[in-house]
């Protein structure tokens, strides 16, 4: 699940950046707020990198999600973006799981198939 999670996290941390270079061309936002909050999102998605499989990892890992997705009021893109990726967090931690299982399995097989040394 690991590997799943963060490959997605990674791929997060560069929209967040994109979406920050976009946010910079309203006038309304300062350059310095665009990239305090874009900073710290881009943190917190490398930060859950490590994360993912300590307690709690995963819902940090969903409200980063609709953060993203709230992130669409400044820049509409982001609506869709946000949409995207909050699917393949969803794909990421379900198949991430079944293959951790499988790998549980697989390993709790081979294990037990190995003759005993007496």
């Amino acid at each position: 699940m690991r590997t799943l999670c963060s490959s997605t996290l990674i791929g997060e941390f560069l929209v967040i950046g994109f979406a920050g270079l976009v946010a910079m061309k309203d006038p309304d936002l300062s350059t310095s707020t665009v990239w305090t909050v874009s900073g710290i999102a881009m943190f917190l998605s490398l930060l859950l990198c490590g994360m993912v499989t300590r307690p709690g990892g995963v819902v940090l890992g969903w409200a980063l999600q609709i953060a993203l997705i709230a992130s669409g009021f400044v820049v509409p893109t982001m609506f869709f973006m946000g949409a995207v990726f909050a699917a393949l967090w969803w794909a990421s931690v379900h198949y991430g799981r079944k293959i951790d299982e499988a790998k549980a399995r697989f390993a709790e097989q081979a294990g037990s198939s190995t003759p005993d040394a007496a």
